[in-house]
């Protein structure tokens, strides 16, 4: 099984065999801790619960929770197992995970939460086009109009308004891991993944 939480720490560049310069995102990746591992049996399906970083004030219920790991985490993600893979038949409470999960080459899926814009209007949350600048714009260039004043007098969900833009799952596919330091635990990914810096990422192997 190959997946890890971590913090995305910014991108930068290094350079390959061939001279040519990669850009890259560093993440800080792991180590995660098995906090619980469920099973068909236990809990209808397969999956691994893992805990990454430190945190604190932690609620009595997810101290009690974790207190057989031996772990105060910051966060806690559960990873599926696929009913083929038998992972979850050797992993044990308190098992960790780090880079070495992965190695150069691989493709990975990266999940994460992008960043927030706020409130936005039609043209930047919608990609909207505006009134002509000539002739007058009679100051109606970026508000939405009518939306239906008769039929069915009620708006539809998914109709597109001004609304919060951002701050949703956003999930990159097939990336290259391009760079792994296994003495500090990093991980660089070639291109970028969601979020801001800081931000907390999913990274687990490609479907």
């Amino acid at each position: 099984m190959k997946a890890l939480i971590g913090t995305k720490i910014g991108m930068t560049q290094i350079l390959g065999e061939d001279g040519v310069s990669i850009p890259i995102t560093l993440v800080q990746a792991g180590p995660c801790t098995v906090t619980q591992v469920k099973t068909v049996d236990s809990d209808g399906y397969n999956a691994v619960q893992l805990a990454y970083g430190t945190g604190k004030n932690l609620s009595n219920a997810v101290a009690g929770h974790v207190k057989a790991a031996g772990v105060t985490p910051k966060v806690l993600r559960e990873v599926r197992i696929d009913e083929g893979d038998d992972a979850s038949s050797t992993l044990t409470v308190g098992s960790a995970f780090t880079v070495e999960a992965f190695s150069q080459g691989d493709l990975v899926d990266v999940t994460g939460t992008s960043k927030g814009k706020g409130f936005a209007g039609n043209v930047k949350r919608n990609n909207f086009t505006t009134s002509s600048k000539t002739h007058g714009g009679n100051g109606y260039a970026r508000k939405p109009g009518s939306i239906g004043s008769m039929y069915p007098q009620k708006v539809f969900k998914g109709k597109r308004m001004a609304g919060r833009m951002g701050a949703e799952q956003v999930t990159v596919q097939n990336l290259v891991v391009a760079y792994i330091n296994l003495e500090h635990n990093l991980i660089g990914l070639r291109g970028a993944v969601p979020g801001p810096k800081k931000g907390i990422l999913m990274i687990g192997g490609a479907k």
